[in-house]
This record gives C-alpha cells, sequence and structure tokens, in this order.
C-alpha cells in the first residue's frame, strides 16, 4: 500500500499532526506492523516537496515543534487520480514455492513432503486468522477474508499439483 496516498487520504479528514497521522494509520491499517515515525516523517517531507501537502501550522510545547499538516488540491487531485486507478492483479507467475517442487524433484528429494510442508503451515495460519476474524471488529474480519482467500487458492494450487505429481516429475526430469 502506497504510503503517501494513505497519508493523502487520511489528511483529507482534516489537518494532523505526524503523530496523529501515525495513530491513525496504526488504528485502520497497521495493526499486524504499526508505522514507524520516521517513516511517516519522510513521506511527510516528500508530499511537502511535491507540493501535495503544507504546513498550516506550528504548535510548541514541551518537546520538539510540532507541524500541523494539511492536504493541498494537488494532494487532492493525486489522492482521485489513484484511487480512480484499478490494481494490477497479482499473477504469481514466480512462485518461491513451486521453485521448492522443481528444485526437490531435480535433487531426487521429495516434493510432497515439501508441499505437505507448505500446507500444514497455511492450515496453521488459516486457523490463526479464523481465530482472528472470529474475535476480532469488521476491520480484522475484511483483512482476514482477504487473507484467507489468498491462502484457500494456494491450497487448491497444493492440491492440484499434489495430483500432478508423477506428470511434473517427468516433464521436469526429461
Amino acid at each position: 500500500m502506497p504510503l503517501g496516498h494513505t497519508l493523502l487520504g487520511l489528511l483529507e479528514a482534516g489537518p494532523r499532526h505526524g503523530y496523529d497521522l501515525k495513530r491513525a494509520y496504526d488504528e485502520r491499517f497497521g495493526r499486524d506492523r504499526s508505522l514507524p515515525y520516521g517513516q511517516v516523517y519522510a513521506t511527510l517531507s516528500r508530499l511537502l516537496k511535491h507540493g501535495y501537502v503544507e504546513v498550516e501550522g506550528v504548535e510548541s510545547g514541551d518537546g520538539p515543534d510540532r507541524k500541523r499538516y494539511t492536504i493541498t488540491d494537488e494532494g487532492i487531485t493525486d489522492i482521485e487520480r489513484w484511487l480512480a486507478q484499478p490494481e494490477s492483479p497479482e499473477p504469481y507467475l514466480r512462485s518461491t514455492l513451486y521453485t521448492k517442487v522443481v528444485l526437490a524433484m531435480l535433487t531426487r528429494r521429495s516434493a510432497t513432503s515439501v508441499l505437505d510442508t507448505q500446507r500444514r503451515e497455511h492450515l496453521r495460519l488459516m486457523r490463526e486468522l479464523t481465530a482472528r476474524k472470529i474475535a476480532g471488529d469488521l476491520i480484522d474480519q475484511l483483512i482476514c477474508d482477504h487473507a484467507l482467500f489468498h491462502l484457500e487458492a494456494d491450497l487448491r494450487w497444493l492440491e492440484l499439483t499434489t495430483a500432478r505429481l508423477a506428470d511434473l516429475e517427468r516433464t521436469v526430469l526429461s
């Protein structure tokens, strides 16, 4: 997720300090990995340089001065353009797992073992995400559904590949 566009979207709701942006980001998008403060301020600096945000004011306090950022018309145009563009679907044509299966065959190791190990890991993660989804709020439910659907597709591929191992081995070793 492009951080600059995310911060612009958060700023559209109203001016904020870097600390407030980090907190809003973490609440909405960073539940699994919070955003470092340095990354927030580096991104705000780039947005400022490109004219997408401006400093609305500076507040003095006990610590360093706090800049209050606001989105510019150029920033609004940029976020509108970004939101209107579809994301490129990721075809996953370069799969580390596929590479492991083929290399296992080429090196006369067990491709079945590679697939079984991966299946167990996928199922473990699916159980974890399902528990999180059940206990979570709507945000957790939606992000867990997204991950679970991808894991389900991977599991279908694992089953299909397991069913085709003999044919794949003939192809790979010929």
